[in-house]
């Protein structure tokens, strides 16, 4: 979004004219930065306005905080427009919407101060108001700019905003879209929207997707379309070189889901399921490059074996070796249960006789705690942690391609001696467990012998869409 005058130019209007401008909706995020003032930084875990005002102590922290995030936000608009006149209401708009914020922060803790009322069961109602600021702002900014430049833009706000009345998503989108003329007007829509089922308790930060698709699902599109800064590749292109990584061009959501798993979304597991069960079909697609139709994901299957990406996440090994566990159940639900309790997901596991692994995505911290109460609970139990890494091999369809074997010849020429590796017989994916420093250079291992060196042609173009897809009544549903 903080390249949205470059979106106006390609996306946006690009060489359409005229009535070729509509029939498409625009689901956008925050511009680059805001979420993690908002909020707290995604990688870092640097404290945001929420993060200051759920453990503070006095009022200088989150207010200090909020003010950042005002001027971030005027910083931001300033560099997309120009015009006096917008510049004036994006100001404004900025100005009403950190007041309303502060006006409504500081209430909430001054009720709370009586004792009869806990901050902590407001938390999350603060956590969506706070970061919905952020998508309104840029939904906001982008109309103002593609109404400038000629396009019957509307911004279409549905975080809630001094909304008194109470809606589920589905009501929340229809109430937000009603009136909208989709063949004269483009409805430029909040990412986050306010509804009664909360959404950031379930997607967090990963609401937008869920917004996106429901808004797809809503109008019938006849494809949802996710704008990327780049296309979906065999790997990172910084790490392996963008001469050696390639476009998939067609994948399926069981790919889609995988890539989940690893942290690399293509899009949220849910949200894809909403695609899936409406019969919208997505499109991941470089959003500086307009002319390319991007990959495919759809449920079909693949026409060739191969391995389409390969990618790797840290994790950290919980393992729970227990000598009288053989035979007795008990031990993986109680292990479970307290990985659900911390709020500790679960990327993979194994297990033999005694012994059960969990490799899981969180701090540290967060899995020490887990291992203190297992300690209690099984004394006799032997409890490791240790940080490591996961890289995968991903395609539709592995069979007959020998990727563990062939991978851990890749890692031993490398010089990089693997944990633990995974397959399963679905063969969707192989896993690699290797030590965190070794990731890197395990995705380029992977990547030049399993893809790289692999007999592929020129990889399948993303199928454009049908006839009958061109003429369903909602053109485009876009994020």
């Amino acid at each position: 979004m903080s390249r949205v005058r470059e979106l106006v130019d390609t996306l946006f209007i690009g060489a359409r004219k005229k009535s070729d401008l509509y029939g498409r909706v625009f689901v956008v995020s925050a511009f680059g930065g805001i979420t993690d003032l908002l909020l707290e930084h995604k990688k870092s875990g640097s404290p945001g306005v929420y993060a200051l005002f759920s453990n503070d102590d006095n009022d200088h922290g989150w207010l200090d905080a909020l003010t950042r995030v005002g001027d971030a936000m005027s910083a931001a608009h300033k560099d997309v427009l120009d015009h006096p006149g917008d510049l004036s209401m994006a100001d404004e708009f900025v100005r009403e919407r950190i007041e309303g914020a502060r006006s409504c922060l500081f209430d909430l803790q001054r009720l709370c101060s009586y004792g009869h009322f806990r901050l902590s069961s407001h938390m999350l109602v603060i956590r969506e108001l706070l970061s919905g600021l952020g998508e309104a702002h840029s939904a906001f900014v982008t109309t103002l700019l593609l109404q400038r430049a000629g396009v019957n833009a509307r911004f279409i706000d549905l975080s809630g905003w001094r909304d008194e009345t109470e809606h589920d998503l589905m009501g929340r989108i229809r109430d937000g879209l009603d009136g909208v003329d989709f063949a004269t007007e483009m409805p430029i829509v909040t990412g986050y929207a306010q509804c009664s089922e909360g959404l950031m308790r379930e997607f967090d930060r990963g609401y937008s997707e869920v917004t996106f698709a429901n808004i797809a699902a809503f109008t019938g599109a006849a494809e949802a379309i996710i704008h990327k800064e780049f296309h979906l590749s065999s790997a990172d292109p910084k790490l392996v070189g963008e001469n050696a990584v390639r476009k998939l061009g067609h994948t399926n959501y069981d790919v889609a889901d995988q890539l989940s798993n690893m942290g690399m979304e293509a899009i949220h597991p849910k949200a894809a399921k909403t695609l899936r069960q409406a019969d919208v079909p997505l499109r991941v697609t470089n959003a500086f490059e307009p002319d390319d139709p991007g990959t495919l994901i759809d449920d079909n299957p693949a026409e060739d074996p191969r391995v389409e990406i390969v990618t790797g996440l840290n994790v950290v090994a919980l393992e729970v070796f227990e000598q009288d566990m053989v035979g007795v159940k008990g031990y993986d639900t109680a292990i479970l249960e307290a990985l659900r309790r911390h709020n500790v997901r679960i990327v993979s596991k194994t297990s033999n006789a005694n012994t059960i692994t969990h490799y899981v995505e969180a701090s540290l911290k967060s899995v020490r705690r887990v291992e203190r109460e297992l300690a209690a609970q099984y004394p006799s139990a032997t409890i490791n942690v240790r940080a490591l890494a996961i890289v995968s091999a991903i395609g539709r369809d592995l069979s007959g391609l020998r990727v563990l074997s062939q991978g851990l010849r890749a890692l031993e020429e490398a010089g990089i001696e693997p944990v633990a590796a995974h397959q399963t017989p679905r063969n969707v994916d192989v896993q690699f467990v290797l030590p965190s420093d070794s990731r890197d250079g395990a995705i380029t291992a992977l990547h030049a012998a399993l893809v790289e060196a692999a007999d592929v042609a020129k990889v399948p173009e993303a199928p454009a869409p049908s006839q009958a897809q061109q003429t369903r009544p909602a053109q485009r549903a876009a994020a």
